[in-house]
């Protein structure tokens, strides 16, 4: 190895969630830290960056350090403050900040940060003398670098996902919702769209070309789900995503835990109560004297293949309506899959899979400190353990308190304090509910 110096903690990803973290750990003297990220710059969610959207939780929640610590001039508030806008926030009177607005808080933070290197791809990871081996390529002058952590964070985060079907290569014209603002305004030249999928970004986009549909504009949105349900936000439900139900979930077995997650889709995949009666504010108003427009909803249909149809540009949808166990077709042009994200582990792990603890099943054994490796404090993840921590692993209103966890971890003392004791109600048998793994400074 040699003489270059040895980095505490190397992230690898630079979403929301590790820039949370270099953000928490810049007071930090005593811990040297570097994250890479192989795009160009932060962009999050850029392909719907709608001009009115907001993120679904509380600005406190969504921030990237207030919930660690409210002081830290990381904060959305001192972002607001710095660039003129604290005031007018204020008399908004609406605790949820624009999605735009968020994106550039966040590239305000990049900014301002001295560990964050974007074009930088992390091509392999080894591990040799007790430490980490991280070899870099710069994709802006094409040069290799190598670097050295004692400790690894991966927050390489989800990525689309599109079912094994849905296959780009025979079907060229399927569109992810992740890039529905590059396909607009070739969408509203072919004057449809049929939207597959029940979540916020399905309802977002429907929502957006509905004032098309005025003007001839057809729109198409089909849904497995019983209905268009509204995400549950209710306040003792919302306790479900508090430090004390992750510890009690924690605990649980594996097969329960999967058990539970399949029943909570309402807490996580579902559309805003607002946005749900937008739409139908919207349906009632533009049919108002009996105006038809050409605009059709429909539930408990399972998309079960795509067939490019002999019309050049357009495909043959195959469903099965689930109640009644039917088969049907719907010949559709433009088509947009919602189907979320997930989980795919960077190639780069390759070289240090020995290090790392697994399941019989392949996935990562995450221990309670969101570690994967064998000795419990080497490799943290983010956004990779909702089998393990629960439904709340992708939830920004939770990434400050991880951050919290891993911080605490890796300097083995507490410098951000953690509140595990926050819900009125009790998940467990016992009237307390403490951390299956506590940590130790």
């Amino acid at each position: 190895m040699d003489t270059k110096p040895v980095y505490k903690i190397i992230g690898i990803g630079i979403g929301p969630f590790n820039l949370g973290l270099a953000a928490l750990l810049q007071p930090v003297s005593d811990v040297t830290a570097l994250f890479f990220d192989q795009t160009d710059e932060f962009n999050w969610h850029a392909g719907l960056m709608l001009q009115n959207t907001t993120l679904q939780d509380p600005f406190m929640g969504t921030d990237l350090v207030t919930m660690a610590d409210p002081t830290s001039k990381y904060s959305f508030l001192n972002f607001l403050k710095q660039t003129g806008r604290l005031y007018r926030f204020f008399i908004r009177h609406d605790f949820y900040m624009l999605r735009r607005e968020y994106n550039a808080y966040c590239q305000w933070v990049v900014k301002q940060l001295d560990n964050c290197r974007f074009s930088h791809k992390v091509t392999t990871l080894t591990y040799q003398d007790g430490v980490y081996v991280v070899t870099v390529l710069n994709k802006r002058t094409g040069e290799t670098s190598v670097h050295y952590a004692e400790k690894l964070v991966l927050g390489t985060g989800t990525q689309p996902f599109l079912p094994a079907f849905a296959d780009r290569k025979a079907v060229p014209g399927i569109i992810h919702s992740s890039e529905y603002l590059a396909h607009k305004e070739h969408i509203l030249r072919k004057g449809e769209l049929t939207i597959v999928g029940s979540g916020q970004s399905a309802a977002e986009i429907f929502y957006d070309l509905l004032p098309e549909a005025q003007s001839g504009f057809r729109l198409n949105w089909f849904t497995r789900s019983d209905r268009f349900f509204p995400m549950e936000h209710s306040k003792l439900t919302l306790e479900i995503s508090s430090p004390n139900y992750i510890n009690y979930f924690y605990g649980l077995a594996p097969e329960q835990k999967r058990k539970i997650l399949s029943a909570q889709a309402s807490l996580s995949k579902g559309i805003n109560y607002s946005l749900v009666d937008q739409i139908y504010d919207a349906l009632y108003e533009m049919t108002v004297g009996g105006e038809r427009v050409d605009v059709h909803l429909r539930a408990n249909c399972e998309l079960r293949s795509i067939v490019p149809s002999d019309k050049e540009g357009r495909y043959t949808l195959q469903f099965t309506q689930v109640q009644q166990q039917e088969a049907f077709a719907h010949e559709a042009g433009p088509l947009l899959l919602a189907t979320g994200y997930r989980y795919n582990e960077p190639a780069c792990l390759e070289g240090i899979a020995e290090r790392i603890n697994r399941n019989a099943d392949g996935s990562f054994n995450t221990g309670r400190n969101y570690t994967i490796d064998a000795n419990h404090n080497e490799i943290f993840i983010q956004n990779a353990e909702t089998y393990t921590h629960g439904f709340t692993a992708p939830d920004l209103s939770l990434g400050a308190y991880r951050n919290s966890w891993i911080i605490n971890n890796i300097t083995g003392r507490e410098v951000y304090r953690l509140e595990e004791e926050v819900a009125f109600q009790h998940f467990g048998n016992t009237i307390t509910e403490t951390p299956a793994v506590s940590l130790s400074y």
